[in-house]
C-alpha cells in the first residue's frame, strides 16, 4: 500500500498539488458518474445514422477510456474525455441525416480534424490561443459553463422543458397529472429537486465527496420508488428504470464488438468543398469547447498560474487532439474534454489520478454496462446543478466597475446557456473584446492573436 503511495506520489505530485489519494478517487468517480449518461445517449444520437447500436456503446466506453488515460500521462490533469455532446449530434442530424453524407464520411471528417489537431498541438497554436484569451473572458468562461451545465442538468431532469410560446417554461405537475404523467415525469422532477436540496445540504456541510452521496442518494431513492409503485418508467418519455437491466444473464456483461464501424473511414469525399466545410466545423467547435472547458474548470481549480495561463496545457490539448483520432478510429464522434470534469475538480481533484480512475471506470463499465446504464438522469441532474453553482461563483473575480471588461464578459456568460453552446460563448466574447476596447481606443489590451481570433469568428458567422 505505502508503495502504491509512493508511486502515485512521484507520478502525480499530490503533496505539491494538496490532495491525497482518497480525494483523487473520489473525484474520479464523482466525475465518471455525472458523465456516465454518455453511455447511454451517444449511441442513441449515432445510431439514427444507421451505425451499430451495441458498437457505438462499445466504441464510446474505448475512446472515453483512452482519452481520459491520456489525459492523465500527458498532462496530469483531472479532466475527462468523452464523444462531445452537440458533436455528435451535429454528426449525425446535420453531417448525415440533413447534408446526406455517410457516416463514413463523417468519421474521415472527425479523422482529419484529429490530426491537424495533434499539428497545431504540437506547435504550440492551440496553446498561444488560450494564453490570449484575456483574464477577464476566462472567467467569464467559468462562469457560463456554469449556467450552462446547470441548464444542462435542469433540461436532463425535466425540471425544464420546452415551450411553445415561451421556449422554456417550468415543468408543470398539474398538466402531467391531466395527462396521466405524474408518476413518471412528476416522480422524476420531484426526486431531482430532493437531490438538488440535499446535495446543497451536504456542500453546506462540507460533507467529503457530497457531490457523489447526492448522485446516489437520489439513485437509490428511485429504485425504492420504483420498487414501491410510486415511480413507474417509460421509454417512450425518455424515463428508464432505475434497475439494471439484467435479462440476458452472463451475456449482458460482455461488450459488443466494434467491427461493424472500426476503421471505417471513407475518404472519397476528401477534396470537395462540402468534405472542408464539414472538417472545418468539427474542428472549430471541438477546439473552442475543448479551450473553453480547459479555461472554465482550470479556472474553478486554481490551476492558472499569475499571468493567466495554464500550466502543461499542450499535454492537455495534446491528448484531446490524439483521443479524436482515436475515437474516429473506433468509430464514434469527435472525443473531447467533459465539462463535466468540473464535478470531479470540485469534489476535489487536482491531479491526473482523478483521470486515472475515471478512465478505469470506464473500462470496467465496458463489462457492467447495465449497471451504469440504470443511473438515471434525474439522478445526476442535481451534481451539474451544483456543479453549476461553483462555477458561476468566479463571476466575484470580474471587475465590474470597468464596463470594457465587464460588458464583453457578460456576453460571453449569457451566450453559453442561451446559444447551448461553449465556443459560442467563447467567439461572442472575443470579438465583442475586440470591437469595444478598440472603438475606445484601449488597443493595448488587445493581442495581436485576439484581432486574429475575432476576424476569424466573424467569418465564421459570415460563410458557416
Amino acid at each position: 500500500m505505502e508503495n502504491n503511495e509512493g508511486f502515485c506520489e512521484r507520478f502525480f505530485h499530490l503533496k505539491e498539488n494538496h490532495t491525497t489519494v482518497k480525494t483523487e478517487l473520489m473525484a474520479g468517480l464523482t466525475t465518471f458518474m455525472t458523465m456516465a449518461y454518455i453511455l447511454a445517449v451517444n449511441p442513441s444520437i449515432l445510431s439514427a445514422t444507421g451505425m451499430d447500436k451495441g458498437a457505438l456503446l462499445t466504441a464510446t466506453a474505448l475512446a472515453s477510456l483512452i482519452g481520459t488515460l491520456l489525459m492523465a500521462l500527458l498532462a496530469n490533469y483531472p479532466f475527462a474525455l468523452a464523444p462531445g455532446m452537440g458533436l455528435n449530434a451535429y454528426f449525425a442530424y446535420t453531417v448525415v441525416l440533413q447534408m446526406g453524407y455517410s457516416w463514413q464520411m463523417a468519421l474521415a471528417a472527425v479523422m482529419v480534424e484529429g490530426v491537424i489537431f495533434i499539428i497545431l498541438s504540437l506547435t504550440s497554436i492551440r496553446e498561444a490561443i488560450f494564453n490570449a484569451i484575456p483574464f477577464v473572458l476566462k472567467k467569464a468562461v467559468s462562469v457560463g459553463i456554469g449556467l450552462f451545465i446547470a441548464f444542462i442538468g435542469l433540461l436532463n431532469a425535466k425540471i425544464i422543458v420546452a415551450n411553445p410560446a415561451t421556449k422554456v417554461a417550468l415543468f408543470s405537475f398539474k398538466q402531467s397529472v391531466v395527462k396521466g404523467t405524474f408518476l413518471t415525469e412528476g416522480i422524476g422532477v420531484l426526486l431531482a429537486c430532493l437531490g438538488i436540496f440535499v446535495t446543497a445540504i451536504l456542500m453546506t456541510k462540507k460533507v467529503k465527496g457530497d457531490i457523489l452521496w447526492g448522485i446516489l442518494f437520489t439513485w437509490i431513492l428511485g429504485m425504492i420508488a420504483e420498487a414501491a409503485g410510486i415511480y413507474i418508467p417509460n421509454p417512450k418519455l425518455g424515463m428508464f428504470s432505475t434497475f439494471p437491466n439484467l435479462s440476458q444473464g452472463l451475456a449482458s456483461f460482455m461488450p459488443a464488438s466494434i467491427s461493424p464501424i472500426f476503421m471505417q473511414m471513407d475518404y472519397s469525399k476528401f477534396f470537395t468543398f462540402d468534405f472542408l466545410v464539414v472538417m472545418f466545423a468539427f474542428l472549430f467547435v471541438d477546439m473552442f469547447d475543448t479551450l473553453g472547458t480547459l479555461i472554465g474548470v482550470a479556472t474553478k481549480a486554481n490551476m492558472l498560474d499569475k499571468d493567466g495561463h495554464l500550466p502543461r496545457i499542450q499535454g492537455a490539448l495534446l491528448s484531446d487532439a490524439i483521443a479524436t483520432c482515436a475515437g474516429a478510429a473506433l468509430g464514434t464522434s469527435t472525443t473531447t474534454t467533459f465539462v463535466e470534469s468540473a464535478a470531479g475538480v470540485a469534489a476535489g481533484g487536482r491531479t491526473g489520478l482523478a483521470s486515472v480512475c475515471t478512465a478505469a471506470l470506464f473500462a470496467v463499465s465496458l463489462f457492467l454496462c447495465p449497471i451504469f446504464l440504470a443511473i438515471p438522469a434525474f439522478a445526476t441532474a442535481p451534481a451539474l446543478v451544483m456543479v453549476g453553482f461553483l462555477m458561476v461563483t468566479a463571476i466575484a473575480d470580474i471587475d465590474f466597475s470597468d464596463l470594457s471588461e465587464a460588458v464583453p464578459a457578460y456576453i460571453a456568460i449569457i451566450a453559453m446557456p442561451f446559444c447551448y453552446s461553449i465556443s459560442e460563448g467563447i467567439c461572442f466574447g472575443v470579438i465583442s473584446y475586440v470591437g469595444i476596447n478598440l472603438t475606445l481606443g484601449k488597443t493595448e489590451k488587445i493581442s495581436p492573436l485576439m484581432y486574429i481570433l475575432a476576424i476569424m469568428f466573424i467569418l465564421k458567422y459570415v460563410f458557416l
